[in-house]
């Protein structure tokens, strides 16, 4: 199992994607940057794989979360797809994805969650 990131644009399409190095780690990657950056017109959410789990967004996400609202200044969501659920940060509230997007099993599925 490892941490994947999807970059999700307008339509809910898969924009790109990378996979970590475990099932608790997702460094930093200078590609994942310039994916970003160069899809900064049409991104919508970010979303990444917590295999393990937590349902929730770790000290980490925390802190990258914060960089990318000031490097965009545009709103972003955030999500974190977990083996038992979906969370979702949108305008700086949390909340519980009850309809996930078609491409959350997806997502499990490439980290190798089952």
């Amino acid at each position: 199992m490892k941490e994947v990131c999807f970059l999700i644009g307008k339509g809910d399409a898969i924009l790109w994607s990378d996979t970590g190095t475990s099932q608790v780690a997702l460094p930093d990657s200078r590609a994942r940057w310039d994916a970003i950056w160069q899809n900064r017109a049409y991104l919508q959410e970010i979303a990444h794989s917590h295999p393990v789990g937590p349902l929730a967004f770790s000290h980490e996400d925390e802190t990258t979360m914060e960089a990318l609202g000031s490097a965009l200044a545009s709103p972003l969501r955030f999500s974190v797809v977990a083996p038992n659920g979906m969370i979702r940060r949108e305008q700086n509230r949390d909340r519980i994805v009850e309809v996930e997007p078609w491409w959350a099993p997806l997502l499990r599925a490439a980290s190798g969650m089952r």
